[in-house]
């Protein structure tokens, strides 16, 4: 395959991919909420799929490594489903917290592979390709799946209750979460069918090697990371990041309804315009970047994050707090590529996977965090108190990205355009 054709499939798995989550975004804190679990209750049951991730990431990460990204992906898709399934169901902390259990060995999995495998496949079919621009049509591709199921999820809540039958009467709030089963069952099929690898080892052989490989392709990340400032101070940012988006991810639905008695049907299209944003942001990232600098341009979104959730929380009435969300949202899609073309500069080959779920380790137990902390201070303090604190976290990470390498050190540094370019690659 030829580097675009590689980039097309991976647009089109990663569009899969996505799609179910716009679904879920905008009856995630709701449905628990009207299956009369307290907001404390559910931050609590979340932070299980964080730390989980947190145990699991770097393992995961290793075996995707040594045995393939193809099938970690598919036994990720499997366990995806059975989380879901046990979300339709949940109407007790128990059942919520297995649901985010699985969500949290689901997330483990499936964190690096698909984007290592795009990067690795097209550098090997064109070692000149730019990568970067792939990464953020990645981002407008997810933003873009997210903004459409999302509106839909918005319009199936609209709709009421669903009769199903043998099955019984599922409540407004559930159906989105069964439609988002069924587009998960396609995205798995795609990558059965749109993945492939070369592999020479196969059977027993491949899996015994799979397992030795593990710890070297852990180590390797790790030594990157104690050897690399840069390196360091990227997982950095990602924890920080983790924790304040809690903000919008959790507390953002709390904050509408104590503006608007129309949360509910309204989270749906305030979602997908949210991701809308997202999109346009995401694909402003080369203008950015050429003019400021990727380090520069990372420092400056992180602000602007932390700016926008201070004023979800500080704006009364619903126009003020979902102007600020969208903005939030914008800044939010233009800050991910910058961050992940900056990570997979540091990469080292075969453990490139290594690197990504170690950023994606310490963004389990920041968001975890986050999650049992804002959710106790909004409990208590009031949301808009909790959203404030997550955005003074979540921007302290801004001057992270202007830490370069010490002199003689072996890690690398983040590297700027000597002159103007014309892809976000020469910016990186």
């Amino acid at each position: 395959m030829t580097a675009a054709q590689i980039r097309s499939r991976y647009l089109i798995l990663l569009g899969l991919r996505w799609l179910p989550v716009g679904l879920l975004i905008p009856v995630l804190v709701l449905l628990p909420l009207e299956r009369g679990l307290s907001i404390a209750e559910i931050g609590s049951v979340v932070a299980i799929q964080g730390f989980v991730v947190l145990l699991l990431e770097l393992p995961t990460g290793g075996l995707a490594d040594a045995l393939g990204r193809r099938p970690v992906l598919l036994i990720a898709g499997v366990i995806n489903l059975a989380s879901l399934a046990l979300l339709v169901a949940a109407d007790t902390i128990v059942l919520l917290g297995l649901a985010y259990l699985l969500q949290g060995v689901y997330r483990a999995l499936d964190s690096g592979p698909l984007e290592s495998w795009f990067v690795d496949q097209a550098l090997a079919a064109d070692p000149e390709t730019d990568i970067e621009t792939g990464l953020s049509r990645g981002g407008t591709t997810a933003s873009l799946a997210i903004a459409g199921t999302a509106l839909l999820s918005g319009g199936l809540v609209w709709l009421g209750p669903v009769d199903l039958g043998p099955l019984g009467q599922v409540s407004a709030l559930t159906v989105p979460v069964l439609m988002a089963l069924i587009l998960s069952l396609a995205s798995t099929l795609a990558v059965a069918l749109l993945m492939s690898e070369q592999r020479s080892a196969r059977g027993r052989v491949a899996l015994a090697a799979s397992v030795r490989g593990v710890p070297a392709a852990i180590g390797a990340a790790l030594g990157l990371a104690r050897r690399s400032r840069v390196v360091l101070a990227l997982i950095a940012v990602e924890f920080l990041w983790s924790f304040g988006m809690v903000t919008f991810e959790q507390l953002m639905p709390v904050r509408l309804s104590e503006v608007t008695t129309a949360a509910g049907p309204l989270m749906g299209p305030v979602s997908s315009a949210a991701w809308g944003a997202s999109a346009v942001g995401a694909a402003l990232v080369p203008l950015l970047a050429r003019r400021f600098g990727a380090r520069w341009t990372g420092f400056a979104l992180r602000v602007g994050q932390g700016l926008t959730i201070v004023g979800m929380g500080l704006l009364a009435g619903p126009v003020g707090v979902i102007g600020a969300f969208l903005l939030r949202y914008a800044v939010h899609g233009a800050a991910n590529p910058v961050h992940a073309g900056l990570l997979h500069r540091q990469a080292e080959g075969e453990y490139r996977t290594s690197l990504l779920s170690l950023n994606s380790m310490v963004a389990a137990p920041g968001f975890a965090i986050g999650s049992i902390v804002l959710t106790a201070v909004a409990a208590r303090a009031g949301t808009s108190t909790a959203l404030i604190t997550g955005a003074v976290v979540l921007a302290a990470a801004a001057p992270l990205y202007l830490v370069k390498s010490r002199a003689g050190s072996a890690g690398t540094e983040f590297r700027e355009p000597s002159h103007p370019g014309t892809s976000l690659s020469q910016a990186l």
